[in-house]
């Protein structure tokens, strides 16, 4: 596929092969019957507790146990021999009153979405997280962080991404309609084709509304089984004091890097440097972990008293209405709430709006609710 040009002589062709790819690429995971070949059900068990999950992904000796012991005060055992965490150890860190539950995977190594390794396993797992913390080791972060991207994508996690603008409704007669909103610059309608005839959909209204989609977008819309999770990329193992003292010194340490190189570190997007030996910057990767996960905090507020501040209903942004407060609570105060007053960002006035089920809160709202 490298070595072929593509051009409108070639592009049906292409089309074929890159579903013939992402069909092999499942069967791989799944097994050829989509079931019971060591696939993305097969994780290790871990009871799920928290307002949302973090996964530690990285390989062997990068520090991953190190940074889960010290956030949690769960013991995880910290060796510098490779392999030391043969499962997942789940652990909890409270951030601003939300409890987000840790986990901290085996180490994987290359070819771990074809089944090297425990690598199988442990994506299974990553799947199911909120977040992912790739920990890589700040010596060689770049090529690290191509690998691990790579299995993790074999594994139909697409990450930091959201998912493609792109929908197929299949119909039962009436052939291939494509239709788009936006150029079609790295995909034509040959390819759409062959996509669709790999999968043996011969009837189907396709509507592209996704600027520069490609043949894996819509590939990836038909498989159905991809997973969109924001990642940070850890850069652990820097001495941030031998760093600001780096120029200085003849004998830097051998986790040492200076200034020019920490301020590189930065520039890859979504990367957090920290040394979770020394517990330097470790803050910043907790209030950054904080950002990406993009909770809102709901205090509660009874009839004459102030509000609880201590123990916040943490909701997940986009389920964060009134009826999804009330639900986390208990599922029958939407049934008796006769209506929510709501102080706040959301809230129209100062002094408190009268809201209904459907009213959507905002991060630190007071809400306190009367029953019917």
């Amino acid at each position: 596929m490298a070595k072929t040009q593509k051009n409108k002589a070639t592009s049906y062709h292409l089309g074929q092969l890159k579903a013939k790819l992402a069909k092999l690429r499942r069967e791989l995971i799944t097994g050829p019957s989509g079931g019971g070949g060591g696939g993305a059900g097969l994780g290790f068990d871990v009871a799920r507790t928290g307002v949302a999950s973090v996964g530690f992904v990285g390989f062997p000796s990068v520090g991953k146990s190190t940074l889960m012991s010290k956030l949690t005060g769960t013991h995880s055992e910290v060796s510098e021999i490779d392999f030391t965490t043969l499962t997942t150890v789940p652990g909890t860190v409270k951030v601003h009153g939300a409890p987000i539950q840790i986990l901290d995977l085996p180490g994987i190594i290359e070819g771990a979405n074809d089944g090297r390794g425990r690598g199988r396993q442990v994506i299974a797992v990553a799947r199911t997280c909120n977040l992912i913390f790739i920990v890589l080791d700040v010596l060689k972060p770049l090529g690290d962080k191509k690998i691990i991207e790579t299995e993790l994508e074999g594994f139909g996690i697409r990450l930091n991404k959201r998912a493609p603008a792109i929908t197929v409704r299949r119909k039962e007669k009436g052939g291939v309609a494509i239709t788009n909103t936006v150029p079609l610059t790295n995909i034509d309608q040959d390819e759409i084709k062959a996509i669709l005839s790999e999968y043996r959909i011969s009837n189907a209204d396709v509507a592209i509304r996704e600027p520069g989609a490609t043949a894996d977008d819509l590939v990836d819309v038909i498989e159905g089984n991809r997973v969109y999770i924001p990642a940070l990329y850890v850069l652990n193992k820097v001495n941030l004091q031998a760093a600001f003292s780096y120029p200085k010194s003849n004998q830097p340490q051998i986790d040492a890097i200076s200034i020019e190189e920490l301020d590189l570190l930065y520039k890859i997007p979504m990367s957090v440097p920290i040394s979770s030996k020394e517990w330097m910057n470790v803050d910043e990767l907790i209030e950054k972990m904080w950002q990406t996960l993009d909770l809102v905090r709901v205090y509660t507020k009874p009839r004459g008293l102030p509000p609880d501040y201590d123990q916040p209903v943490v909701l997940r942004r986009g389920k964060c209405s009134i009826e999804d407060f009330c639900n986390a609570i208990h599922k029958e105060i939407a049934k008796q709430m006769k209506y929510a007053i709501v102080w706040g960002a959301s809230a129209k006035h100062s002094r408190g709006q009268k809201v209904g089920l459907e009213h959507i809160l905002d991060d630190e709202d007071v809400v306190h609710i009367s029953k019917k």
